[in-house]
């Protein structure tokens, strides 16, 4: 079985969904810019979970 990646469930995101313009939503929107575990996190999800991420966090690339 798969490990399941931390971003997942990731407490800094979670916190993002309730309070996009909280110093810790802010800090998590600008971190997964270059983070290499959410990378891998984006890699894992399928087309379709993918690109709703991508819409749900305005996500560019």
């Amino acid at each position: 079985m798969a490990k399941e990646k931390p971003c997942a469930n990731c407490k800094m995101r979670a916190k993002y969904d309730k309070d996009p313009k909280s110093l810790a939503g802010r800090f998590w929107r600008w971190h997964i810019n270059f983070c290499p575990g959410w990378k891998g996190f984006m890699k894992s999800l399928s087309e379709k979970d993918r690109e709703e991420m991508k819409k749900k966090y305005n996500l560019s690339k």
